[in-house]
């Protein structure tokens, strides 16, 4: 029964000693471990408001960075459509070239169509004229009587004609 039950000195004994010891680490280590305790608060503290700060913070640059990618978003947008507008000019310009050179080429070949239709057709006259004059001059240098003479002469220069 000793066992459960320890003896009035040995309790006395053991509470003079948590006494002394409760004093001792009163008067040498309570101060210093509260400030330390304190100083590990207060740094705790520190660390979540400079967290907190740096949170705000990233949500600034957050803001500001999606203020930025809409700004270059759209800055981009415009400069596709000048350049869109841009080429589309280019485009309707260089098809207003091609069409009015066109129109040149179109008109210069109707006109050097008509120079060589003119010259040619005074060409033929020119032989025809020539021709004729061959043809009279036969003719009249032969002095023919009858009519199956005549007809025999014109078919024979009809013949004799090469038309190229």
């Amino acid at each position: 029964m000793d066992l459960i039950l320890p003896s009035s000195g040995l309790i006395i004994w053991q509470l003079i000693g948590f006494l002394a010891l409760l004093f001792i680490l009163m008067k040498f280590a309570w101060k210093p471990i509260l400030e330390t305790l304190e100083e590990r608060e207060s740094s705790i503290d520190n660390a979540l408001k400079a967290a907190e700060q740096a949170k705000a913070e990233m949500a600034n640059l957050k803001s500001e960075n999606e203020k930025l990618l809409q700004e270059a978003r759209i800055e981009r947008d415009n400069i596709l459509k000048t350049a869109n507008e841009a080429s589309a000019k280019m485009i309707e310009d260089a098809k207003q070239v091609a069409i009015s050179e066109g129109a040149k080429m179109i008109e210069n070949a109707k006109a050097v169509i008509e120079n060589e239709k003119k010259a040619a057709l005074t060409e033929v006259k020119n032989q025809v004229a020539q021709l004729t004059l061959e043809v009279t001059d036969k003719l009249l240098r032969k002095n023919l009587s009858s009519q199956a003479a005549q007809q025999e002469l014109v078919e024979g220069m009809v013949k004799d004609i090469n038309l190229n």
